[in-house]
Order: structure tokens, then C-alpha cells, then sequence
């Protein structure tokens, strides 16, 4: 496994990688590695020739009062897993190296992008959608491996492919929950021992929304009722939105189709964690 730090280096190994009708994959991360992103990285190792896997926090898409200082950073960790894994390279770029003095050019995703956690967090789609197109251009990767958890921002980056002709494809893959529904995030080490069975709640909203639907209720209004009757059982937990979307557009939608998002947001002290599920 090759650790680089610069874009030049990241371009010319992954153009190696890439070689002669090898397809390369790529994992983008921030980092603080879990079970969630190695099962990324184990579908890009079984649909891939070689991966890659970058790890850099990135900035511009957190707020002026949110937790980019104190984000967990656990590089040589990260680096074991990743090369336990199976990852050829790692892209681990300074943030001088992705955002030059002066720099001024952003990629924005209109409309969508102020949907859901856009509304809650006003731009930091646009610090995802700029950093990831950085990372599709420097590696040019032929597949490009994401987690449902954060379908938002597969809703988005899926737009921002289609819209500019990126010339790969987006890979979506499923959610990976602890034995207890939990849906795995870096975030989750900052939770107490008690906030963290607090944040179960999550879950079992949605899966309220789950029952409530399968029962042959369409109507998106009594979904989101349901679940914030679960949610307000629970201490120390403050909802940010809980929503009923169509997962391409993040717009709500009144009535309950197939494939329609439940999705959910909420602090958890001062924890902010997502979670959804495709109806």
C-alpha cells in the first residue's frame, strides 16, 4: 500500500493504478475509520481491480460553531485497516494541498443541496460537493463507493455526476448497524455510555415509520407523527427534522410511495447523528 500527500503524487499513482483496462474505485473518508467505511472499501475491492481511499477532513464543509477542531483523526489507525483491507492507495492531502491560498471556486448543487441537512447545516453540501469533485478529478476513478446512511449526500453527489459528466459510477452501498440497530458513524465516539442508548431512538422511530407504512398507511404526515411520538419518549434528544422524501430530489413527498426516504436527524446532547431507511 502507497501513502501519498500530494496531488501531483495522488495523480500520477492512481493513472498507475488505473494501468490498462484496470478499474479503479475509490472511498473517500474524513477519516476515523469504522466498520461502515471498511464495508465500503470491501465492495470496491470485489467490483474493483484496485482502490483507493483518501482520508481528509474536509473544512469547507463544516460550520463556523461545528466540530471540525475536534474531529476525530486517528490516521495511523486508518491506515492499518485500510491495508488490512486490502487498499492499494491512500490519498491523505493536507488541507494547503486541496484549498491553495487564494482559492475561491466552489461546486454547488442547487436546490437539492438545501434540502434535509442542508437546511439544518446551510453550506456544507457545498464544501462535500466541491471537495468531492477535487477527488474525482485528481484520482480519476472509474467507481466511486458511498454509504446509504448519508443519503442526502448521495442524492446530491449523484446529481453533481449526472450534471458534469463525470465519467464514472456512483456506488451506493447499505447501512451497517451495530447489533443494536445503531447505525455506525465517527461520530458515535462522542457519546456518552448514556446518551448512546439514547441514540438508539433513531432507529426505533424509523422503524415505526416502517410498520406504520407496511400497515398500508400512505400518508407521509402520520409516518412523521409516529416517529416523533417515539422520539419524544426519549431524554436528552433534540429533533432536528424528521421527513418523508423522494431520495433523488430530497423533495417531501404527501403520500407514501415505494422507494420513498424516511429519513431523521436529531442531537443527541450535543451529538448530532443521521439515520433513514428506503420504504
Amino acid at each position: 500500500m502507497v501513502i501519498v500527500k500530494t496531488i501531483a503524487e495522488a495523480q500520477s499513482a492512481c493513472a498507475q493504478l488505473r494501468g490498462e483496462d484496470r478499474v479503479l474505485g475509490l472511498v473517500p473518508t474524513m477519516g476515523a475509520l469504522h466498520e461502515g467505511h471498511l464495508s465500503l472499501v470491501r465492495a470496491a475491492r470485489a467490483a474493483c481491480d484496485t482502490v483507493a481511499a483518501s482520508i481528509f477532513v474536509n473544512p469547507t464543509q463544516f460550520g463556523p460553531n461545528e466540530d471540525f477542531s475536534k474531529y476525530p483523526r486517528t490516521f495511523d489507525d486508518d491506515c492499518a485497516l485500510l491495508e488490512r483491507d486490502g487498499v492499494d492507495l491512500i490519498f491523505a492531502p493536507t488541507v494547503e494541498q486541496m484549498y491553495p491560498a487564494g482559492a475561491s471556486t466552489f461546486v454547488v448543487v442547487e436546490g437539492v443541496s438545501d434540502r434535509l441537512d442542508g437546511a439544518s447545516r446551510p453550506g456544507h453540501f457545498r464544501g462535500v460537493t466541491t471537495v468531492v469533485s477535487k477527488l474525482f478529478h485528481i484520482t480519476g476513478p472509474h467507481k466511486a463507493f458511498f454509504g446509504q446512511k448519508d443519503a442526502a449526500q448521495v442524492a446530491i453527489l449523484r446529481k453533481m455526476v449526472r450534471d458534469l459528466n463525470f465519467p464514472l459510477q456512483l456506488v451506493v452501498c447499505p447501512i451497517v448497524r451495530e447489533a443494536d440497530g445503531l447505525a455506525l458513524s465517527s461520530r458515535n465516539r462522542y457519546l456518552s455510555a448514556k446518551e448512546r442508548e439514547h441514540a438508539l431512538v433513531l432507529h426505533r422511530a424509523l422503524g415505526k415509520m416502517e410498520e406504520v407504512a407496511a400497515s398500508g398507511e400512505r400518508s407521509s404526515a402520520r409516518l412523521i407523527e409516529a416517529a416523533r411520538e417515539i422520539l419524544a419518549q426519549e431524554p436528552g434528544v433534540r429533533v432536528d427534522y424528521v421527513a418523508v422524501v423522494d431520495p433523488e430530489t430530497l423533495k417531501d413527498v404527501f403520500e407514501v410511495t415505494d422507494g420513498a426516504l424516511a429519513a431523521v436527524a436529531a442531537f443527541v446532547g450535543a451529538t448530532r447523528l443521521i439515520d433513514n431507511v428506503l420504504l
